[in-house]
């Protein structure tokens, strides 16, 4: 497993996204496995980004890549939330209003084959998981 801390900004998600991207490229990942995995990382970084903190904070990302599968766990000592428990909307409501919050999560949970949620210590836990076969 490889662990990787960056500030929560941002401007780093696409260092984050190139550095996952050589990682799943070296294990031959499917190109929609990867466009998945994209995604859900640049969504769950940025609303880190976004809203985890009230100034600035760090994320810690462990990454364990194989041939066959992905895992991604995202750390923050932000604010506690679990985006997880985020009740379902009408994806056509909520397109038709002018807030548009809550349907990244709905297309993480939809793209990856695991999400699990926790706050221990502090902190915020939260991991995905992609079979790439």
């Amino acid at each position: 497993m490889e662990e990787i801390r960056i500030e929560a900004s941002i401007e780093n998600v696409d260092r984050l996204i190139s550095i996952l991207d050589e990682k799943l490229e070296r294990q031959d990942c499917p190109f929609k496995a990867q466009m998945q995995l994209d995604v859900a990382v640049e969504e769950i970084f940025g609303n880190i980004c976004h809203y985890a903190y009230k100034s600035k904070g760090e994320v810690c990302i462990q990454l364990s890549i194989t041939e066959d599968m992905a895992q991604i766990c995202f750390i923050d000592s932000g604010i506690p939330f679990n985006p997880l428990n985020i009740e379902e909307l009408d994806v056509v409501e909520v397109a038709k209003s002018e807030k548009l919050g809550g349907l990244g999560i709905i297309m993480v949970k939809e793209s990856m084959d695991d999400c699990f949620y926790e706050y221990k210590d502090n902190k915020n836990y939260l991991t995905i998981t992609k079979r790439l076969l």
